[in-house]
């Protein structure tokens, strides 16, 4: 399998440490307010890495993580910890802000039929590690005390610049304000601040240099460490954390470990929501819950989500996704012939469908290519509906159905049949054809339309399907 590899800026293949099995950590949520369709085209993107890592013959190690403690409303370090300031907007502590907005992005995971990392780990279920590996740093010098926290010192790693490219010197000059007088360098970051004297958290905790609690990114490192090892075969997040929580991530793990952190780096790109950035200003952050409300299945976000390349930069809109709900209607009328077959094949009805899921597989293979996926599938599904399935041929073509969602997820073989009663119809329609009662006919298949089933005359017989994506 070959990925872009942001370390390097190049495809590469993927070389797992201990293959068949291959250890990934992703930068999971920050808890303190519902995920937005931004959020949810990075996660699906992560879910269909891991998927098609499994699809290549490996066997994915899989950890995410929830931050709930410690991301600063800045990147510099200052302003209120997200969490306390959720807490503050709607009246509750830190604690039930995290439980419940835990809670949604976790069932939405499952509404978009994404696979589950195992563990997801919590920041605030590991403030010993947290802890052990700022005394780590701390004893090999690269850190420093100040009025509000413990830093580390960034001019004591040479590389920290490399990963994002970065102009430190420019960064320095450029910086109008420093918010922070005390930092040694303007690209410091804290390791653990101290809870103000005058203030009493929901979330703080004892160290060794005081109350308080752990900065955003020493918590990836902690967790990702203790439960994949010291280096990582693949790292992944938006393409947001490269400049500074991944350039931070490598800086205090490689510190602490000496050794290199990830061999591999995947990045999801931003999206646009009708041509604009999602910012809270705008209010353009839509929630899955919303897009359900317009009447679109998990589904078919999760299949607009595949339309583009995670390399680029997406561009959802509500246009966007009805013609994605069209392009999921054609596979799942392709899914439904299951329910259709015939006893015997007439000519020209033959189809391989052994290697579709291997041909899918291999395209994926390819730096997650989604788009090309979805085309070579949308030519699979009209070569297939140009014929009715023969019984013979049956179990291949489920276990294609079962091949394809377990790659895309879009859950093709769950589609459901159609009633007795609407079968029943169907038997009607076809039998006032036979007479050439067409007002019959066309009376029986306006009752099937209203019943939300479309159906297709072909030589081999009527052929129906559902008229809205559906599960």
């Amino acid at each position: 399998m070959n990925l872009y590899n942001t370390l390097t800026r190049t495809i590469e293949p993927v070389q797992p440490q201990h293959a068949p099995e291959v250890t990934v950590y992703t930068c999971g949520p920050t808890v303190y307010d519902y995920a937005h369709i931004g959020h949810w085209f990075n996660y699906i993107r992560m879910d269909m890495l891991i998927r098609t890592l499994k699809a290549s013959g490996l066997k994915p190690k899989w950890v995410m993580n929830i931050t709930d403690v410690g991301h600063l409303t800045s990147d510099a370090d200052e302003g209120e910890d997200k969490l306390e300031k959720g807490a503050k907007r709607e009246g509750k502590t830190a604690w039930e802000v995290a439980e419940f907005y835990t809670a949604d992005f976790l069932e939405c995971t499952k509404l978009l039929n994404m696979l589950t990392p195992a563990p997801i780990v919590k920041a605030t279920d590991h403030i010993a590690e947290q802890i052990s590996l700022i005394e780590q740093l701390e004893k090999k010098g690269f850190t420093y005390v100040i009025d509000d926290g413990v830093y580390y010192d960034t001019a004591k790693f040479p590389h920290y610049a490399d990963f994002a490219q970065l102009d430190l010197d420019e960064q320095q000059a450029g910086a109008r304000v420093n918010v922070n007088p005390q930092k040694h360098n303007q690209s410091d970051f804290a390791l653990w601040k101290f809870s103000p004297q005058d203030t009493t958290r929901d979330m703080e905790w004892d160290s060794p240099w005081g109350k308080g609690f752990p900065g955003w990114h020493i918590e990836c490192s902690a967790m990702s460490m203790k439960y994949l090892g010291d280096t990582l075969d693949i790292h992944t997040g938006g393409i947001d954390h490269i400049p500074v929580h991944h350039t931070n991530e490598i800086a205090q793990s490689e510190a602490a470990t000496g050794k290199r952190f990830a061999n591999h780096w995947l990045h999801s790109n931003h999206v646009m929501v009708d041509g604009q950035k999602i910012s809270k200003s705008l209010g353009n952050g839509i929630r899955l819950q919303t897009i359900v409300e317009r009447g679109f299945t998990p589904e078919t976000v999760r299949l607009h989500v595949l339309e583009s390349h995670y390399r680029s930069q997406a561009k959802f809109s509500w246009d966007n996704l009805e013609a994605a709900r069209n392009r999921l209607q054609d596979l799942q009328a392709m899914a439904v012939l299951r329910f259709q077959v015939r006893e015997h094949a007439s000519d020209g009805t033959s189809f391989s469908f052994q290697d579709v899921g291997t041909q899918l597989a291999n395209i994926l293979s390819e730096d997650l290519n989604t788009p090309a996926a979805l085309a070579y599938l949308s030519e699979v599904a009209t070569q297939i509906s140009e014929v009715l399935l023969w019984r013979k041929s049956l179990p291949y073509f489920e276990h294609m159905l079962t091949q394809l969602d377990e790659i895309l997820g879009l859950k093709l073989g769950e589609v459901s049949d159609i009633s007795a009663d609407q079968k029943h119809l169907i038997a009607e329609r076809e039998a006032a054809r036979n007479k050439k009662d067409w007002q019959a006919a066309d009376t029986v298949r306006e009752e099937l339309i209203h019943q939300n089933i479309g159906l297709r005359d072909t030589d081999q017989g009527v052929i129906w399907y559902w008229l809205q994506a559906r599960v």
